[in-house]
Parts: structure tokens; C-alpha cells; sequence
């Protein structure tokens, strides 16, 4: 359980900050750019839960707790000293990314087929996930990056990976399961 009674701790005014293993680097350190990135992301999708509701609403509260999940494991370095840790290290698992393969199979299923690119936009709700997803490429850039400078969770990256197709299909379906889908026409504006 986390407690935080004080919010600011002066201890990062130098321009550094800790890692979940107690490790201070710079903050534009890759490592902090990708869990800040995963912290974005989540922004994000709070805004869409905003406009959406039911089903959706819930699988998005269920991401959002996931991306606190992966924030806290992109935060600890050194995989291989996980089972030095005086505590249980909280990683991204192998499930997490195949309910994602799982709930975005389910969605497309009622989908017809694209014959187009998407543009962004339709209903806000749609918007917003087109929004998120844009974010969750990058963040996936972020960890992807720090995977080739040292390790990172394979299990995270497909996650990242999972989690833009996942909203991109969620977009389709917040726009009336792709009625409202507006369509990239090539060379329109010539």
C-alpha cells in the first residue's frame, strides 16, 4: 500500500529523481521518459472515461490501473535483481497483454472491415482514444528505446503495443461501431 502524506520532497529541485529501486538519475534520464510518457498516457484516458460509459468505461478504469502497473515496473531497472528485492516487484505479465488481444478481438468482431485509413475524430469519445493512442505509440517509442539502452519487460512493450490497437478500436466503436468513422480519402484536398 502506498502512503503519501507529503506531496513535494525538495528532493528533485537538482534536476534528478529516484527509481523505484532507490537509483537517482536525471530526469530526461530514457527511463523516466518512459514511465513519465506510460503517466501521460494515463491522463489521457482519463479523459475519455469522461465520454464513456458501460462496457468501456470499465475496461478503460481496468487500463488505467494497468498503466500504474507498468509505470512501476518501467521505475525498477535491473530485472535480473527482482528476486533480490526485499518486496514483491509488480512487472507487466504475459495475462495482462492476452486480455488485451482478448477484449480488442471481442470489439472488432462487430466492426466491418476498413476499406480506408481513419482520421481522428468522429464522436469526442472517439477523438479522445484516437488522442490516447497517439500517446501509447509514443510511450511504446519510450520503453521500446530503453529496452536497446538496458532492460526492459518484453511484457511491457507488448502491452504498449496491445494498448494502441486496442484504442484504436475502441475508437471505432465509440463512433457507432464505425459509422461515424471518417474516412482518409488520398489526395482529396489536390
Amino acid at each position: 500500500m502506498v502512503v503519501l502524506n507529503k506531496i513535494y520532497t525538495r528532493t528533485g529541485d537538482g534536476g534528478d529523481t529516484a527509481l523505484s529501486d532507490g537509483t537517482r538519475v536525471a530526469k530526461h534520464d530514457p527511463r523516466v521518459e518512459a514511465y513519465g510518457t506510460v503517466d501521460e498516457l494515463n491522463a489521457t484516458l482519463g479523459l475519455c472515461r469522461l465520454h464513456a460509459a458501460g462496457d468501456l468505461a470499465v475496461r478503460i478504469a481496468v487500463i488505467q490501473n494497468d498503466l500504474f502497473d507498468l509505470g512501476a515496473d518501467l521505475s525498477r531497472p535491473n530485472m535480473a535483481a527482482d528476486a533480490d528485492a526485499p518486496y514483491p516487484v509488480l512487472r507487466i505479465v504475459q495475462s495482462q497483454v492476452d486480455r488485451l488481444e482478448s477484449e480488442i478481438d471481442a470489439m472488432n468482431a462487430a466492426l466491418s472491415a476498413l476499406r480506408s485509413f481513419i482520421l481522428p475524430g468522429g464522436s469526442t469519445l472517439a477523438a479522445h482514444l484516437h488522442l490516447a493512442r497517439t500517446v501509447a505509440r509514443r510511450a511504446e517509442r519510450r520503453a521500446t528505446e530503453l529496452a536497446t539502452q538496458g532492460d526492459a519487460n518484453p511484457a511491457a512493450i507488448r502491452y504498449l503495443n496491445r494498448l494502441s490497437d486496442w484504442l484504436f478500436v475502441a475508437g471505432r466503436v465509440a463512433n457507432g461501431n464505425g459509422a461515424g468513422d471518417i474516412l482518409w480519402v488520398p489526395g482529396a484536398s489536390r
